[in-house]
């Protein structure tokens, strides 16, 4: 059997800790779970509440609040750890959100936000897994957005549309992104954009909620929604900071992200490879093996070596953030993201490859890998913008748009 090789990067004493515990969690989810829930487009619940119920999804909420107090060095182990256990990044997308969507609650949520919701979720009691940014109208643009929250005495009004809002089938709560300035009122694109608190139950009991599900082909363990927003009465305590700051909000934490999802990438590319190794060592085609034909060892070897690297920016930068000013590790971040998304996709696709007709049956799993591989090339950010932002901030060229 095929055995390979990732254990170069040097991890401290709390991160093979965190490896060894989400590695334990991990185990208890084979492949033909996975591959169920994909097929049956169903949410991992049961992986989910195991993470919850250990503490994970508080894993970035302070102590002082009952969460883990974790930092990114320590996030990157754990996602790469979940996607290359066989969840890929179909699995860690799932669970992403439960972890990441209450970070602006944390820097920015108010006393009574932070002592009566953070504690929920750090206990496993609660879950903020969803985000409503995105608009048929506002997609790359995020300033575009239509949806608007008018001011009525000690509430907000909300009117409007999203789209691709995530897990919100899942979630207790709803991160809400809307205008509460006019374009015209605004002294910039991103002025006049505010940031809610929505309790999903009480939106639902107002009948001021509609939901659709999007019919989709990747990241099936996560169901995306379009939804409408008709006279939506919103607590203005459920105002997450200064109203009109919401887009700075956004911003805070988005470097941290990258790398995140870069680790996630990372542990996707490696579970793909590993497949696609071991089918190489036991296929046997014209009396041997097919792992002894070049035309297979060197697409695994060239997505190996490009994972392996990648890895070691992702976890070098995720070392260096309080080091570097914002600008540096944004240029690493997005470079760590560009280049992890690249790398599972190309492991993704040579593990089909290496398959042949097995590539595309459900049983070897790597049809699924593809599928999924594809999407990190889109959200959360485009490779596109990614190139963008490079060449504008580490090559000084100018603004392309």
């Amino acid at each position: 059997m095929s055995t390979v090789s990732w254990d170069f990067t040097p991890l401290s004493a709390e991160q093979e800790l965190i490896q060894r515990e989400i590695g334990r969690i991990c185990g208890e989810f084979d492949d033909e779970y996975w591959r169920e829930h994909e097929r049956d487009n169903e949410y991992p619940q049961e992986f989910a509440d195991l993470l919850a119920e250990n503490g994970w999804f508080g894993a970035l909420i302070p102590e002082e609040y009952g969460g883990g107090g974790m930092s990114t060095e320590e996030m990157v182990v754990m996602m790469e750890e979940i996607a290359g256990s066989g969840a890929g990044f179909g699995g860690a997308q799932a669970i992403h959100g439960a972890i990441y969507t209450s970070r602006p609650l944390v820097e920015h949520g108010n006393e009574r936000i932070k002592e009566e919701i953070l504690p929920g979720i750090a206990a496993g009691e609660a879950t903020v897994q969803s985000l409503g940014l995105t608009e048929p109208n506002a997609g790359s643009e995020s300033t575009a957005i239509e949806t608007t929250a008018e001011r009525d005495g000690d509430e907000y009004v909300i009117n409007g549309q999203k789209i691709w809002t995530s897990r919100l089938d899942v979630t207790d709560y709803l991160l809400l992104v809307a205008r509460t300035k006019s374009p015209d009122e605004a002294t910039k694109k991103t002025d006049g954009i505010s940031m809610f608190l929505v309790d999903m139950e009480m939106a639902k009991a107002q009948g001021a909620v509609e939901m659709k599900s999007i019919s989709k082909t990747a990241l099936n363990l996560s169901h995306s929604f379009e939804v409408w927003f008709d006279e939506l009465r919103v607590p203005a305590e459920n105002l997450i900071g200064e109203e009109h700051e919401g887009f700075y909000y956004l911003l805070d934490g988005l470097n941290d992200e990258r790398l995140v999802i870069a680790s996630e990438c990372i542990g996707h590319a490696k579970v793909a490879i590993e497949r696609a190794a071991q089918y190489a060592d036991e296929r046997e085609v014209f009396d041997r093996q097919i792992g002894k034909n070049q035309a297979i060892q060197h697409p695994l070897a060239k997505a190996y070596m490009r994972t392996l690297a990648t890895k070691q920016l992702v976890y070098e930068t995720a070392a260096l953030m309080d080091s570097l000013d914002r600008q540096q590790v944004g240029i690493l971040a997005n470079s760590s993201k560009y280049l992890a998304a690249e790398a599972a996709y190309e492991a993704s696709d040579a593990a089909v490859q290496t398959h042949g007709g097995f590539g595309v049956a459900r049983e070897y799993d790597v049809e699924r890998y593809f599928r999924n591989a594809r999407i990190a090339r889109i959200a959360p950010i485009s490779q596109e913008l990614t190139l963008n932002y490079v060449s504008e901030k580490a090559l000084d060229l100018p603004r392309s748009f």
